[in-house]
């Protein structure tokens, strides 16, 4: 009988050490998700106050705007400026609950679990960036319901575990309003959890130092990209279906900088990107030409 229960007892400590140590295997390690460095980050109105308030009463932030206006770029800035860990997810179509909230997975001592991006972002109290929501499929975004509203709890229910967000977890998603359609859309029930705020390409003068500062251009050759984005974004509707973002702005003015040919340089980074419509590119080619033959 007591070598039973030394038995008994010696398995039930191999248990929990087995148990313990895939514990310890899920532990992450926060560090590795601060912003170390100062993104570079230009203010185009109230949008640093304003995040800074709805991140101290921990709202949900919905980030709304096209393509390479600085949307990742501001989360990131504001992240680095809160001091908190920042996880990123990019959305796709193929993407699943269980790519969000985590799985069992099988390793050599038999199954464990594997918490997902959001479910770290939740234990350890990080700022989750759902980057391009839309793409991800509806029944797939539900489960970020339970964390947006009073609740603050994400539900595993593969694990038969109920998690209470960290106090100081926040959940931020973006998208670009211009990709809409009746397939692709947020559901009222997941807009109205959330607090928003639109960006859009910044004004001339902004967008100029933020052309020259990130590409290391000379201001007057940052002045001539703006003006051609300007005009290619008046096309959007007309030809194309999005305008030059700041983006292909300052990938087109580190060509630059690096001494490719101007012509070149737009070219390759505002021209042939947007569009494969060779009318829609002679026109673009004409607009470069203007500023740059």
């Amino acid at each position: 009988m007591a070598n039973m229960l030394q038995e008994q007892f010696k398995h039930r400590s191999n248990e929990e050490e087995r148990v313990t140590m895939s514990v310890t295997e899920n532990v992450v390690d926060a560090e590795q998700y601060l912003i170390k460095d100062e993104p570079y980050y230009e203010p185009v109105g109230k949008e640093l106050a304003l995040y800074e308030s709805a991140y101290d009463v921990r709202m949900p932030m919905m980030i709304k705007g096209p393509t390479g206006c600085g949307k990742s770029r501001f989360v990131e800035h504001m992240a680095w400026k809160l001091g908190k860990p920042l996880i990123t997810v990019a959305c796709n179509e193929d993407m699943t609950a269980s790519d969000l909230v985590g799985r069992f997975l099988l390793d050599k001592d038999g199954t464990k679990w594997q918490d997902g991006p959001l479910t770290t972002a939740a234990r350890m109290g990080a700022i989750c960036y759902l980057d391009e929501i839309v793409e991800a499929r509806q029944d797939t975004t539900v489960v970020i319901h339970p964390l947006t509203d009073h609740r603050r709890s994400l539900p595993l229910d593969k694990k038969g575990e109920l998690i209470q967000a960290h106090p100081d977890f926040q959940l931020v998603i973006s998208y670009n309003p211009g990709y809409q359609s009746l397939m692709k859309d947020l559901k009222q029930s997941t807009k109205q959890r959330f607090g928003a705020m639109d960006f859009d390409y910044p004004e001339e003068k902004i967008e100029i130092n933020i052309v020259a500062k990130e590409s290391g251009v000379d201001p007057v050759i940052a002045e001539k990209l703006v003006h051609i984005a300007h005009r290619a974004r008046n096309l959007k509707g007309h030809g194309l279906d999005e305008g030059i973002s700041t983006r292909l702005l300052v990938y087109a003015g580190q060509l630059i900088a690096k001494g490719v040919p101007p012509l070149d340089a737009c070219s390759m980074t505002m021209v042939t990107p947007l569009t494969d419509d060779p009318d829609m590119r002679d026109t673009l080619n004409a607009a470069v030409e203007t500023f740059f033959g």
